[in-house]
């Protein structure tokens, strides 16, 4: 038996990994957002956000995955419960969030509501949400015509700003999940009028299932049925069962069909008489929208709810598989009083107990409850991915064909990938999909809580239906073929660390398919085979002064300070995995020497070939024109401090193991003086002898240190900047083939239309760089020790060591959450009611970046995604425990 403590949530994880109990069945999967999407998209063009509206979202059956509110499925998506909202003055339903598209935001794509993921146990065992909904009319065309009409230079026009929450006229609206059993679901919705005045509002929680009958597909011709039936709807599906979803009180039940509205959106007959948005039309119209019969494919309890002001009003409902695979019916499984509410608490206080366990009892209550809710945004996170490459270029046999132009247009080239997974996302509604990048920095803080999933994650984009034939990993729907930096053997490390290091089967099988990838950047990317790479975007959108994705504005080569950088440290990283490997199979010594050499080729080429600026102490990039002439491009940005990640050591107990691998650096040193300053440095620590491996030297180290540390360059308040802040009075400036290209700094939402404009790099703050320079750091931290000490800040005349100053960086991202000296947190800026009112001052959103100057959070508001790197950040400085297998030996 189970039992509350810190152990239920880690038994019901080993019940999940051993297949004794499938707890991850159902979680929160359903994607905040299916709206344009590249999946959704059979545009000639290519313009997703055009092609699939959120005006078409009520009304248009998605062919690839669903979206809602707060949302639960399985794990194949075959059906979806969710969460509507109309407060009697809208024009729809709030079925799911709105936000302008990537072409209407005067900085891309970005939601314009306020909710947040609070809790989560990795089983989804206990799941909390919260959604603050306007009592008067949403805004809809007030933000999109206001938004559009801002230019780049101009702050966005958020909800907040439309005065719809003044006197408090909102709904606070939470929705609780808790397991009873992994296929039995206790929902709890309680709306409370935070209002001056009585208000009424309808709650309309949704079944409905996934259509895959409609497009025309051989052996999917099935379609399954809900009914409704007093106070609760009755769901069959042939490969799930039969499942149930009962209400408390006295709703009406509605059903409608996931069938497309083709009359409201074409002008001609659809497959249905009651469309998607049946429901929709018959509560906010009136309309006969609805089937008589209650039967269909998509169902919801109709409740209406009214509430004096500070009044909170409960739902209970029960969502349960009540016979799968033909299996009895639990006891009991529709119970709404006492077992419900044994079922709530229990969950809940399992919860409590495991996250007390995973931070520590030494950790601030403040920064335990970060914790929590970047943990809860990592779980909800989690989303189900449907898209076969294939199919999709091809068209359904019942759909219209897609344009002549896709077979040779985007994703074309991978036609191999077929996709039907959960899968961790950088954020719910902003990037609905998954970035290869983003996915590796999510599985180490994953780790922290569920390594077994997190391992899962990192193999799944290397299996065959995934990386591409001639070994390149994916980088996200877009534009699969784009290059991201090469993280995934740094994240497997990390994983395979966090879980104790012992799991050489899963390090063993990443290390297979990284060798094809490493020998497709090696083939592709160094195209003068000087050592040297170009890359491209590299995850860095704007950060240079021309797109570095697109073909150059001259004729020549770009050979990049970051993509050289992270090209050292992928060998690294894979010369770490070949050593923990050698251990237990000495054939990996070979590898390893392997990764050695390459590593000093590759650093030592960024010295021979002039990335390093040794007048200026930076790397940057150089443009090598057809012409002969060369062109450093002197930005100092990130670009140049990324060189100080390509970082590792070496002990002499590990070299007496290997005894051939010693051999070898012994013979390369002897014959390769010219790489002593990358792989020659050596320390006496601890009663052993440790080798730095680095692309930067000592003497390199201090001079950069001497930039990144200082405030009137990188450092900010709240950890490094990605551009110098020196360039806010010296924007650099490249004139080529006529025209002039700049970078200044930028420390808030970007001024440029590259990638959309939707990011920036160009002087915000952003977690998976600072992070893995504090790492490097460390590592810098532990080879030097007391030898080394910079000052701290530069300008301060105080001296720390490295391990100080990435303890401090450390608190100073964690900062931004945290509440300062007057109660402010510098993540909300200048906003103050989000400051000052405690009904939203707890609420954290985990922004994608944050101004390099105060903090406050830009970008995507849910990206827990990589942000939740927070979490890591706290548990380093205090100590916190991770979940591994063998915690509970």
């Amino acid at each position: 038996m189970i039992e509350n403590n810190p152990r239920a949530e880690r038994a019901r994880l080993a019940e999940a990994n051993s297949g004794e109990r499938p707890w991850r069945a159902w979680g929160p999967y359903l994607s905040e957002r299916a709206w344009g999407t590249v999946r959704e998209d059979y545009s000639e063009w290519g313009t997703a956000w055009d092609y699939f509206p959120h005006d078409h979202a009520r009304s248009r059956a998605y062919r690839w995955n669903e979206d809602g509110m707060a949302g639960i499925c399985d794990e194949l998506q075959t059906f979806c419960f969710a969460l509507g909202l109309w407060n009697g003055k809208d024009p729809i339903i709030k079925e799911r969030m709105f936000g302008m598209g990537g072409d209407r935001g005067n900085h891309g794509e970005d939601v314009k509501e306020y909710w947040w993921y609070l809790d989560s146990t990795p089983t989804h065992s206990w799941m909390r949400w919260r959604y603050h909904y306007p009592q008067n009319e949403f805004p809809y065309s007030e933000l999109d015509v206001e938004n559009g009409r801002r230019g780049r230079t101009e702050p966005e026009y958020e909800l907040v700003d439309t005065g719809v929450f003044d006197s408090d006229r909102y709904w606070m609206v939470e929705v609780d999940y808790a397991k009873a059993s992994p296929t039995d679901m206790c929902i709890r919705i309680v709306a409370e009028n935070r209002g001056p005045d009585p208000a009424t509002l309808h709650v309309l929680p949704t079944l409905w299932f996934r259509n895959t009958w409609s497009w025309g597909l051989p052996g999917h011709e099935y379609v399954p049925v809900i009914r409704g039936k007093d106070r609760s709807l009755v769901a069959e599906h042939q490969s799930l069962g039969r499942l149930v979803l009962i209400g408390d009180g006295t709703p009406q039940s509605l059903c409608c069909d996931n069938e497309t509205n083709a009359e409201r959106l074409w002008g001609k007959p659809g497959r249905s008489q009651y469309s998607k948005d049946g429901i929709n039309d018959h509560v906010v119209n009136g309309a006969d929208t609805v089937n008589p019969a209650v039967v269909g494919t998509k169902g919801a309890l109709h409740y209406l709810l009214a509430a004096a002001p500070g009044e909170r009003v409960e739902i209970r409902l029960r969502l349960t598989l009540t016979d799968p695979e033909g299996t009895p019916a639990p006891a009991a499984p529709l119970d709404l009083a006492g077992g419900f509410d044994r079922v709530m608490t229990d969950r809940r206080a399992d919860a409590d107990a495991y996250f007390a366990d995973v931070v520590g009892a030494g950790t601030p209550p403040e920064e335990a409850e970060i914790v929590r809710q970047a943990a809860a945004g990592l779980m909800w996170g989690k989303q189900f991915f449907h898209f076969d490459v294939r199919r999709w270029l091809a068209g359904d046999p019942a759909s219209e064909p897609p344009p002549p132009g896709r077979r040779n247009g985007r994703n074309s080239a991978w036609w191999h990938m077929n996709c039907r997974d959960i899968i961790s996302m950088p954020d719910p509604w902003e990037y609905p999909w998954y970035a290869s990048w983003d996915l590796a920095f999510h599985c180490v803080t994953i780790a922290r809580f569920d390594p077994e999933f997190a391992k899962e994650q990192l193999l799944l984009l290397l299996r065959e239906w995934y990386m591409h034939p001639n070994g390149q990993i994916p980088a996200y729907e877009w534009a699969f073929g784009d290059v991201n930096p090469p993280v995934h053997a740094w994240a497997a490390l990390r994983v395979f660390e966090l879980d104790g290091g012992t799991d050489y089967d899963f390090l063993e099988r990443v290390m297979h398919k990284l060798l094809l990838n490493f020998t497709w950047w090696v083939n592709r990317k160094d195209l003068r085979g000087n050592n040297l790479f170009e890359g491209g975007f590299l995850g860095l959108d704007n950060v240079g002064p021309f797109d570095r994705s697109a073909a150059l504005p001259v004729a020549g080569v770009l050979e990049q300070s970051d993509g050289t950088a992270w090209m050292a440290m992928y060998a690294l990283n894979l010369l770490d995995m070949s050593l923990q490997l050698a251990i237990h199979d000495p054939v990996y010594q070979d590898i390893a020497v392997k990764f050695f050499e390459h590593f000093a080729y590759i650093a030592g080429a960024a010295y021979y070939h002039d990335l390093w600026h040794d007048e200026d102490a930076f790397f940057y990039d150089v443009l090598r024109l057809d012409g002969g002439e060369t062109v450093p491009l002197k930005v100092r940005s990130v670009v140049g401090l990324l060189p100080l990640a390509a970082t590792t050591l070496v002990s002499s107990a590990t070299l007496e193991r290997l005894p051939e691998l010693a051999k070898r650096i012994h013979w390369f040193l002897t014959k390769r003086p010219e790489y002593g300053d990358v792989v020659g440095s050596k320390r006496a620590r601890g009663g052993e002898e440790l080798r730095l491996l680095s692309m930067v030297g000592p003497d390199q180290l201090v001079r950069i240190l001497e930039r990144m540390l200082s405030p009137e360059e990188f450092l900010s308040d709240y950890g490094l900047r990605t551009l110098s802040r020196s360039h806010a009075d010296h924007p650099f400036t490249v004139h080529l083939a006529g025209t002039d290209f700049t970078v200044g700094y930028e420390p808030g939402e970007s001024t440029s239309g590259l990638f959309g404009g939707n990011s920036n790099w160009r002087g915000p703050i952003w977690f998976p760089v600072n992070f893995l320079l504090i790492e490097a750091l460390r590592r810098f931290g532990s080879f030097f020790d007391a030898d080394l000490q910079v000052e701290y800040p530069v300008g301060s005349g105080e001296r720390h060591s490295l391990g100080d100053v990435a303890d401090d960086l450390s608190r100073r991202l964690i900062a931004i959450f945290r509440s300062d000296a007057d109660g402010r947190r510098p993540v909300f800026g200048d906003q103050e009611l989000f400051q000052r009112d405690p009904a939203w001052h707890d609420l954290l959103p985990f922004y994608e970046y944050f101004h390099g100057d105060s903090g406050a959070g830009l970008g995507a508001s849910h990206q827990t995604g990589w942000t939740a790197l927070v979490v890591d950040l706290i548990l380093q400085l205090r100590g916190g425990r991770t979940t591994s297998r063998n915690s509970d030996s």
